[in-house]
């Protein structure tokens, strides 16, 4: 049963977090991966205070006379990617040589990036079974790298590049599987005309990584099922309606078949058109007959992910004895209209988060 309900004035934002959210904090060097920060002695120092704009951190102003001060920074930047990679190849190659079986038990007792998730194992994957058996039939399931190209994060959306691990081979480690899939989607429609003429609709589950400083109890890495629908704009905001009303459908099947008794969808216009998407697709919704007990919200009072959304973003919460979850994140993008060069695409992206999913259904975390 679909219903509309009140406004939510505030709104907490989701723990895993969005890749735009959360504070900075580095990570090691290990297998080519080159992070912020420095690393000595097998400890993690912070990187640069302010992430997202000039200036120098008190970690890299300590190095920078070992090395021959800003200048080397600035002559190592103006490399073409290919020299790049070599200069940092045989910089990681001499590191590494240092290191001992012990130094690496050491990192890997320490680092955060490197241990194990806390959550059952076998409760995670019955979640994405389940959330990949609610997916419409004419959506394709994708077995996505767990990498992408250097710059998919923040060449896409606001994101700050301390926020995602880069790697030394012009790659960074997949901080959301809805970048990768909107390259993927993207790439079908700019080369294949037959693809231009419907719909793309990806989906993929995906373990991700994100750097940020999250709070006690939570982990910088956790699985995601990403989901996109890529368009064209055909006027009378069908497509936009179409593509919400099919990705909430999923989201309220999805969640409810792990045994929420209740799901609500919170929906921020963030224009007058997405005042108009809202109002649409809530009445659209609230017109069918579904047996799940789903609610759908107004939330205006909203701050995350304005800026990496446009027009319209939404949250997927699961009520589940008596407390409230977070367990997704959407919102339509431009990043295929900006990849492809033509302002007609239209991208509409989600993720559910499966740790979270598995958490409310073995809250004890049997197995």
């Amino acid at each position: 049963m679909w219903r509309a309900g009140a406004v939510l004035t505030q709104y907490p934002a989701m723990d895993d977090g969005t890749v735009e959210d959360g504070t900075v904090e580095d990570g090691t060097v290990e297998d080519g991966t080159v992070e912020d920060g420095t690393v000595e002695e097998g400890t993690v120092e912070d990187g640069t205070v302010d992430a997202d704009g000039p200036g120098v951190s008190p970690a890299l102003e300590r190095v920078l006379p070992r090395i021959g001060g800003i200048e080397a920074i600035e002559r190592l930047a103006a490399l073409s990617g290919s020299d790049f990679t070599s200069v940092m190849l045989e910089v990681i190659r001499r590191r590494a040589a240092n290191q001992t079986p012990a130094s690496v038990l050491r990192r890997y007792e320490q680092d955060r990036f490197v241990r194990p998730g806390q959550g059952s194992a076998r409760a995670i994957r019955r979640a994405e079974d389940t959330l990949l058996s609610c997916l419409p039939d004419d959506v394709e399931v994708l077995t996505l790298a767990p990498l992408v190209p250097f710059g998919a994060h923040s060449a896409l959306g606001p994101v700050s590049q301390h926020k995602v691990i880069t790697t030394v081979r012009a790659c960074e480690v997949a901080a959301d599987p809805t970048n990768a899939l909107a390259l993927e989607a993207a790439s079908r429609r700019a080369r294949d005309r037959t693809a231009r003429l419907a719909p793309v609709r990806l989906a993929a589950v995906q373990r991700v990584v994100r750097a940020q400083q999250f709070p006690a109890g939570f982990f910088p890495h956790f699985g995601l099922l990403g989901l996109v629908t890529a368009g064209r704009d055909t006027g009378s905001l069908r497509f936009e309606r179409s593509a919400l009303a099919e990705q909430l459908r999923f989201a309220i099947r999805g969640v409810a078949a792990m045994g929420s008794p209740q799901v609500q969808i919170a929906l921020t216009p963030l224009s007058d058109l997405g005042e108009r998407i809202a109002a649409a697709v809530t009445e659209d919704l609230a017109a069918e007959s579904g047996g799940e007990d789903a609610e759908v919200v107004a939330d205006r009072g909203r701050q995350a992910g304005r800026g990496y959304y446009r027009d319209l973003c939404f949250k997927v919460n699961a009520y589940v004895r008596g407390e409230r979850h977070e367990i997704g994140d959407g919102g339509f993008t431009d990043w295929t209209a900006r990849l492809t060069a033509n302002q007609k695409e239209r991208l509409l992206i989600s993720g559910l988060s499966t740790d979270r999913l598995a958490a409310i259904r073995s809250p004890a975390g049997r197995g």
